[in-house]
């Protein structure tokens, strides 16, 4: 178990001197997709740090990353609509009642945008005088700087600390070590916003969990999750595996094959069955459901079946749902109702489609009226929005739930076993020693 830090080492908003500064704030706006706003619960989880700012004389230039526009093979950097902040910006300007600007800068070609130039330096001035009420760089990987390693990383990064006097990090879903997130501050006095400093406070409660502790994960990939899911089974009293991940499981177990289960993950997935087989950790769901066809819930193409009747050596179609029967089962039922502590990142089945499994969960998982329930994850979250609408309104001010706004920060996290371990919240704590020793940043 590696050595928890001390939260007191973290500097907080509260400390800031803002009054008449800009204020560069790093926020986890990625809610755009195709250039629409899937879900504004993140954006509107930063309000009270941006409020904050402003009521006592802040000055605020918001940024933020949207999906994935750099090639990962080729480096080519894509700037179109469907990545772009303004959807965003359109969003704060009707729920703030106040002008939000977003900069337009050259882009050269596969290069993306390649720096911040003077054209900005007006719509700052503007910005101190309060003929607009913020502003919101274009998005932060569209940049060339932003991903980048050495110099490049570094140039972008005093790039834009030469727009503020003050950074303010408040986006815990990024938890990359970027430019924006984590070189910026080498170079302006920065603080953890409220929202950072609630995810990190309630990640305490996941990491030292009231018990006993259940945590419920599915993916589409077992590779992804293999680290922290070895610290989440070390860590819990009972895991149930949803997704890909469970298939996988019941692969490696069971000696079967299940369309779309790669031979590398099987491999990988044995150590979490040797494990299990002394532990006992693994809830089993008891009923999947099979299609034959990865696509439409096409009726007769998919079947419910029993994980007791699975033959070593068979296979099996794609299997992409967990039956909402699972969760009446004695034994389930039994370990989610007794839970203490329970935190889900986990959407159960393929999505739009087959959708049963993950209701059932939630609608379980309720049913326990004392424990802590986290649910961490913007698909998670979304899942839960669209299939129990009524009840997540009636959970939304219950102080039992909590919803992570990052999914893998809180993976990430729990791979390090501290709230603090990330490496923008590390950057933060070595930022406030700096300025405590009075060295430049």
């Amino acid at each position: 178990m590696k050595k928890r830090r001390d939260k007191d080492q973290l500097p907080i908003i509260q400390d800031a001197d803002l009054a008449g500064k800009v204020v560069l704030v790093r926020v986890d706006h990625n809610v755009v997709k195709n250039g629409i706003i899937r879900d504004p619960y993140r954006i509107d989880r930063t309000i009270g740090t941006l409020y904050n700012i402003v009521e006592r004389g802040g000055r605020i230039i918001l940024m933020t990353h949207v999906g994935r526009p750099r090639d990962k093979k080729t480096g080519e950097i894509t700037c179109d609509p469907s990545t772009s902040v303004e959807p965003i910006a359109t969003y704060l300007e009707r729920k703030l009642h106040s002008k939000i600007h977003v900069p337009t800068f050259r882009i050269e070609g596969r290069r993306g945008i390649v720096g911040i130039d003077t054209s900005i330096n007006l719509a700052i001035k503007d910005l101190r005088q309060h003929k607009i009420g913020g502003i919101y760089l274009p998005n932060t990987r569209w940049f060339e700087g932003e991903e980048a390693a050495g110099e490049l990383g570094e140039s972008f990064a005093r790039q834009l600390a030469g727009l503020a006097d003050v950074f303010v990090n408040d986006a815990f879903g990024s938890w990359q070590p970027h430019a924006s997130t984590y070189d910026i501050t080498r170079y302006l006095p920065a603080y953890a916003g409220f929202l950072m400093q609630e995810e990190i406070d309630h990640l305490d409660k996941v990491l030292s969990p009231d018990r006993p502790f259940v945590a419920v994960v599915a993916g589409a990939k077992y590779d992804t999750k293999i680290g922290p899911l070895n610290e989440l089974y070390k860590k819990v009293d009972h895991l149930i595996l949803g997704g890909v991940i469970y298939n996988t499981y019941l692969c490696a177990k069971y000696n079967i094959r299940i369309a779309g289960v790669s031979e590398a993950d099987i491999i990988a997935a044995k150590k979490l069955v040797s494990q299990d087989k002394k532990a006992n950790k693994i809830v089993e769901l008891p009923y999947i459901v099979e299609s034959d066809i990865l696509g439409k819930k096409v009726r007769g193409k998919y079947r419910t079946i029993a994980v007791q009747d699975l033959g070593s050596g068979n296979s099996y179609g794609y299997i992409l749902d967990i039956d909402a029967r699972s969760f009446s089962d004695k034994k389930v039922a039994e370990v989610v109702s007794s839970a203490r502590t329970i935190f889900v990142n986990a959407v159960m089945g393929y999505t739009p489609h087959f959708t049963e499994g993950s209701e059932a969960l939630d609608r379980t998982i309720d049913k326990n009226r004392i424990a802590w329930k986290f649910y961490g994850g913007g698909d998670t979250l979304q899942e839960f929005k669209s299939l129990c609408p009524g009840l997540y309104l009636s959970v939304l001010d219950d102080a039992l739930y909590y919803f992570f706004t990052g999914g893998g920060s809180v993976l990430k996290a729990i791979e390090e076993s501290d709230a603090l371990g990330m490496k923008p919240v590390q950057a933060l704590m070595e930022n406030k020693k700096a300025l405590e020793k009075g060295l430049t940043r």
